[in-house]
C-alpha cells in the first residue's frame, strides 16, 4: 500500500509538473480532427468488449463516449495487441490507451496517464472444483497463466511461492480455456474482469480469496500531449462530480468503483 501511495503521490506531482507547459496542440488536433482515437484490446470484459453482434461495449466504452459526447467530438476505437499497445500509441495509431491500463512505475515512465479513475487489483482464479488452494499462500506446485503485458505478469511474482511455469496469452478468454483444460492450474486476472468472466460462467471458476495487488486504473496518452490529457481529465472530474461515472459503474459493477475518496 505504501508503494501505492508513492506512485499515486508522483503521478498528481507529474499532472502538475507537465500543465505548466500546456500549448502542445494536442487538444487542437482532435478537436479539428473531430475525433478522439482510442487503443484497446477489444476482448476485455467488462472494460471494453465485442457483444455476440460484434457491437463494442463496456465500462471504458460508455465513459469515453461520454467525454466526446461533452467534448463535441466523436470517439474512434482502435483495436490492438495489448502487449504492444504502448508502442503503437507512441507511433501515433490512436490517441490514448483507455482500457483498464494498470498505473504501475514502469508505465509511467513511457506514457502520462490521467488521474486513477477507479481502483482495481490482481486476483487469482482456478476451477470451480480445485480443492488445493483455499488462500494464496496454498498456491505451491502450480502453473500461473495471465494476458500478455498485462500487470498480472508483475503480479504473478508478488505471489508467495513462484509458479512452476508462466504462461503468457495472447487475450484472458484463452487463458481460461487452458485453466478449464487444466492445462494450467491459476490464472492472474484483474478482479473487475475475473469476475465478470466468473458471473457469465456460473460453476465453472472460482477466485482464490485474497487480493495479490491492489491497482488503480488510468487514461495513457503520449508524453508530449498535456493538452489532451488535461481535456479529458477536466471531464472526467466533472463526471465524476455530477454522478455520471458512479452511474456508469452501476451499470456494469452493480457498485461504485469511481470514488476517488475511496481509493
Amino acid at each position: 500500500m505504501k508503494k501505492l501511495l508513492l506512485l499515486l503521490s508522483c503521478l498528481a506531482v507529474s499532472l502538475l509538473a507537465v500543465s505548466a507547459f500546456a500549448g502542445d496542440g494536442s487538444w487542437d488536433k482532435v478537436k479539428k480532427d473531430g475525433k478522439l482515437m482510442i487503443g484497446l484490446d477489444d476482448s476485455f470484459p467488462p472494460m471494453g468488449f465485442r457483444q455476440a453482434d460484434g457491437k463494442l461495449v463496456g465500462f471504458d466504452i460508455d465513459a469515453a463516449e461520454e467525454v466526446g459526447k461533452r467534448l463535441g467530438i466523436k470517439i474512434e476505437w482502435q483495436p490492438t495487441a495489448w502487449d504492444g499497445v504502448i508502442h503503437s500509441l507512441d507511433a501515433k495509431k490512436f490517441d490514448c490507451i483507455w482500457n483498464g491500463m494498470t498505473i504501475t512505475e514502469e508505465r509511467a515512465k513511457q506514457v502520462a496517464f490521467s488521474k486513477p479513475y477507479i481502483m482495481d487489483g490482481q486476483i487469482a482464479i482456478v476451477n470451480f472444483k480445485e480443492k488445493r488452494f483455499k488462500g494464496l499462500k496454498d498456491l505451491k506446485n502450480f502453473k500461473a497463466g495471465t494476458q500478455k503485458g498485462s500487470s498480472g505478469i508483475q503480479a504473478v511474482k508478488k505471489l508467495a511461492n513462484a509458479p512452476n511455469e508462466v504462461k503468457e496469452y495472447e487475450d484472458y478468454p484463452k487463458a481460461l480455456l487452458d485453466l478449464e483444460a487444466a492445462r494450467i492450474d491459476v490464472v492472474v486476472v484483474d478482479n473487475v474482469t475475473g469476475r465478470d468472466m466468473i458471473a457469465k460462467r456460473p460453476g465453472k471458476f472460482k477466485i482464490i480469496p485474497g487480493m495479490i495487488s491492489v491497482e488503480p486504473f488510468g487514461v495513457a496518452f503520449r508524453k508530449g500531449d498535456t493538452d489532451l490529457r488535461e481535456k479529458v481529465q477536466q471531464t472526467l472530474d466533472k463526471m465524476v462530480k455530477d454522478g455520471s461515472m458512479a452511474k456508469i459503474s452501476r451499470k456494469w459493477f452493480a457498485e461504485e468503483l469511481t470514488n476517488p475518496k475511496k481509493f
